[in-house]
């Protein structure tokens, strides 16, 4: 099996699995394609991307630009003469001319099982709609949106406790195995076979926006469980308590009938009324707090009974 000469092109922590296992592997990744820095932090001061951290870890070279549409930035691209080129959340648009570089190909890992949202929240739309299981789709990268032909597939199944953040790890776990395994399929065979999505099947997956974080306790607590568990870590649901607002990072919902938004009972983590069910909040932080499990929130707050979240 030869060794494929590869552009990395990803930018935060879902891409690193991917170039961590094609780092360890025998192909040479010779370009890594990221974001600028950004500012972050209390001191607002430029933050590599993760990707990028890794990358200079193992000195790689790192290329940054802003944008891959111009012909400087494309030229830089083509020096490097590459069999393949990976994108991984990179998070820019790929011109035609740059993915036509690569001798072997274009390939993508998208955190869903296309042609099942496709777009830029997968992890969240699928948590939302209550999908039984989701998992990686590794497709060839064409100019519209996450419509090429896929490569392969794994399947992650979700339960009632994953959230965002813990469907986010493993997928980037799976995908970073599946695209290592379809680049030793490429070296050996110098092909890829790739089927067609059923453009029938497709649903798309909208960017969240912040205002989806807010709490409506009319909803059913199976609904409203999604909506935690979904907007953990980003952008974390939130409710009022006391005039203030309290974020929840967990909750899982339970059989029972209460008003909404009414605390029904505190004995066992905080037990609020639904439309539809009862919400089990495990997990809260209210401004200026730290995260706390129910049971150490109960512990320093002050909440009662017949209290009421709005």
């Amino acid at each position: 099996m030869r060794a494929l000469k590869i552009i990395f092109a990803g930018t935060p922590d879902f891409a690193v699995p991917a170039l961590a296992a094609l780092l360890s592997s025998h192909h040479e990744v010779s370009l890594v394609l990221t974001q600028p820095d950004r500012p972050a932090g209390r001191g607002m001061k430029l933050k590599p991307s993760p990707v990028k951290a890794l990358a200079l870890a193992h000195q790689i070279a790192v290329f940054q630009p802003e944008t891959l549409k111009d012909s400087d930035v494309q030229a830089r691209i083509a020096t490097e003469n590459a069999d393949v080129m990976i994108v991984a959340a990179y998070g820019l648009i790929i011109p035609t001319v740059v993915l036509q570089m690569p001798a072997l190909g274009c390939y993508n890992i998208h955190a869903s099982l296309l042609p099942r949202w496709r777009g830029a929240a997968p992890i969240q739309r699928s948590l939302l709609a209550g999908d039984k299981e989701t998992g990686v789709t590794i497709m060839e990268v064409v100019p519209a949106l996450d419509a090429g032909a896929m490569i392969s597939h794994g399947i992650l199944p979700i339960t009632q406790l994953d959230t965002a953040q813990t469907l986010h790890d493993g997928l980037a776990s799976v995908g970073a195995e599946l695209m290592l395994a379809a680049m030793n399929t490429l070296a050996s065979t110098g092909k890829l076979e790739a089927v067609p999505q059923d453009e029938a099947l497709v649903t798309y997956a909208s960017k969240l926006q912040k205002s989806e974080a807010a709490i409506d306790w009319s909803k059913s607590a199976l609904e409203l469980s999604r909506q935690v568990r979904a907007f953990n870590p980003f952008p974390v649901a939130k409710t009022q308590l006391n005039g203030e607002v309290c974020r929840i990072w967990m909750a899982t919902h339970l059989d029972g009938l209460a008003e909404p938004g009414k605390v029904t009972d505190t004995s066992n983590g905080i037990i609020v009324g639904c439309g539809e069910g009862l919400l089990k909040i495990e997990e809260l932080q209210m401004p200026g707090g730290k995260r706390l499990r129910a049971r150490d929130f109960l512990a320093g707050h002050s909440l009662a009974v017949g209290q009421q979240f709005m």
